[in-house]
């Protein structure tokens, strides 16, 4: 089994980003991972435009496969800050982790967030702890 798989299986357990949302993992690597979801109906808000909480729970969910996969101990988001740039002109997400440091305590990620088309959606920056087991 390839770490693709390995971590879409782990991940498929969290089933608010996989299957209420959509969001599909499409790469993995150390403290990396590239995410997409091919937006819908449900993706939108009563104006018919694309729900921000849609973009948060996309960078959350791929900050968690960058932290997580592939460790023995846990992270956690624990500040999150979202600047909206654009709306998307295609109909997929696509997001991308980037880490900026990992401390032995806390972690600091940018997920960039594009479309298909390369419209810049957003940029996340989000602040982890490490759990590690007691």
């Amino acid at each position: 089994m390839t770490d693709l798989e390995k971590a879409r299986e782990f991940f498929s357990n969290d089933k608010y980003a996989t299957a209420t949302t959509g969001i599909e993992i499409e790469a993995v690597g150390e403290n990396y991972a590239k995410t997409t979801l091919k937006l819908d109906a449900r993706h939108m808000n009563a104006r018919g435009s694309l729900m921000g909480a849609v973009i948060y729970t996309m960078a959350d969910f791929t900050f968690a496969v960058s932290t997580n996969f592939g460790k023995d101990y846990g992270t956690v988001s624990t500040v999150g800050c979202i600047n909206h740039t654009a709306v998307p002109k295609g109909g997929t997400l696509i997001a991308e982790s980037k880490l900026i440091k990992d401390g032995r305590t806390l972690c600091f990620y940018d997920i960039i967030i594009t479309d298909e088309l390369g419209t810049l959606v957003a940029k996340v920056s989000i602040t982890g702890t490490h759990i590690y087991p007691r």
